[in-house]
């Protein structure tokens, strides 16, 4: 599957919270991370992820696309990451 997570946590978990991510997926840009992932590897990725949030605080989207789903990308200006490495 492809998957795209968004976040937005308090101050004092967002370290957490982006360690956790790039264990299993790209960093696009500030909140944003994106990339292929089992879904046993997905499964990890919540768990951990959940036990670091607090859910009355923090929010976190996952965009989930089929796995025959091919990701392109459109951008304006100065590009967060290596575009070259996503695509």
């Amino acid at each position: 599957m492809y998957v795209i997570m968004i976040y937005d946590v308090n101050r004092k978990r967002v370290s957490k919270v982006l360690r956790i991510a790039r264990k299993y997926l790209r960093w696009v840009q500030r909140s944003v991370f994106e990339g292929r992932i089992t879904e046993k590897d997905f499964n990890e990725l919540r768990m951990e992820i959940q036990n670091i949030i607090v859910e009355n605080e923090d929010s976190i989207y996952w965009y989930i696309l089929k796995k025959e789903f091919v990701p392109y990308r459109h951008y304006i200006g100065e590009p967060k990451s290596t575009i070259s490495s996503i695509i």
